[in-house]
C-alpha cells in the first residue's frame, strides 16, 4: 500500500508518507474488523494523528463511488475520525448497501482520506473550484462536497454552489435567497 496525494487545497502536505499509511491502514482495519463482527481497540496515535480534526473517508470500488461520510466539525482526533469515517462509509451510507467481505478484500477497493480545514464565510465569486470544498446551510438544511467533486465532474464555480445546494435539498439558487455558503480546503490523499 502506498499513500498519493490525488488533490490539496493546503499549499504544502501537513502530514507525511508514513502519517498517511497510518491513517489508510486504520480504515483498512476498521472496516475488516467490522466485516469480522469484532471491536477496533486502537492504540494511542502520534501527536499530529491525534490532534482534533474534521475528515471524510470515501471508498471507491472498480472506479466507482462506494461510500462516502465524514464529520464536516472536529470532534475526535483525526485517527479515531478515521476508524469511525471509514466504518461508517463502508457500512452505513444509506446511498449504498453495506460492504461485503469479497468487495473489501479485492484490491481495486480503494480508501481516499480527505482532512478538513476549519469552516469559513465565503462569498460565491471568491470561490476556487478544485481548492475550496464547499457547506450550504438554510432552515436546519446542510449539504457539503468535497473539494474533488467539482474536478471530477467538470463544475464551474456556479454549477458546484449549485450542486451542494441541492445536495442540501435546496433550490439550486438558494445562497441568492440567503443560505449560508461557507468553504474549507482539504489535504486528499489514497492508495495508488
Amino acid at each position: 500500500m502506498s499513500a498519493t496525494t490525488e488533490q490539496s487545497g493546503h499549499s504544502s502536505p501537513v502530514y507525511s508518507d508514513s502519517e498517511r499509511l497510518e491513517l489508510l491502514r486504520i480504515a483498512h482495519l476498521s472496516i475488516d474488523t467490522a466485516l469480522a463482527g469484532g471491536e477496533l481497540v486502537l492504540p494511542s496515535a502520534g501527536e499530529k494523528l491525534s490532534q482534533l480534526r474534521a475528515a471524510f473517508t470515501t471508498l471507491h470500488l472498480d472506479g466507482r463511488l462506494r461510500g462516502c461520510v465524514g464529520y464536516v466539525e472536529s470532534i475526535l482526533p483525526l485517527y479515531l475520525t478515521i476508524a469511525e469515517t471509514a466504518r461508517a462509509a463502508a457500512f452505513h451510507d444509506n446511498r449504498f448497501n453495506p460492504v461485503t467481505a469479497e468487495e473489501a478484500s479485492r484490491l481495486k477497493m480503494k480508501i481516499e482520506i480527505s482532512v478538513l480545514s476549519p469552516l469559513a464565510p465565503i462569498r460565491p465569486e471568491d470561490v476556487v473550484v478544485g481548492k475550496h470544498g464547499l457547506v450550504v446551510t438554510l432552515r436546519g438544511r446542510r449539504g457539503l462536497l468535497l473539494p474533488q467533486v467539482p474536478g471530477e465532474q467538470n463544475w464551474d464555480r456556479e454549477t458546484f454552489i449549485a450542486a451542494t445546494c441541492r445536495k442540501a435539498g435546496l433550490p439550486p439558487d438558494a445562497v441568492a435567497q440567503g443560505a449560508t455558503l461557507e468553504a474549507f480546503t482539504a489535504e486528499v490523499f489514497g492508495e495508488e
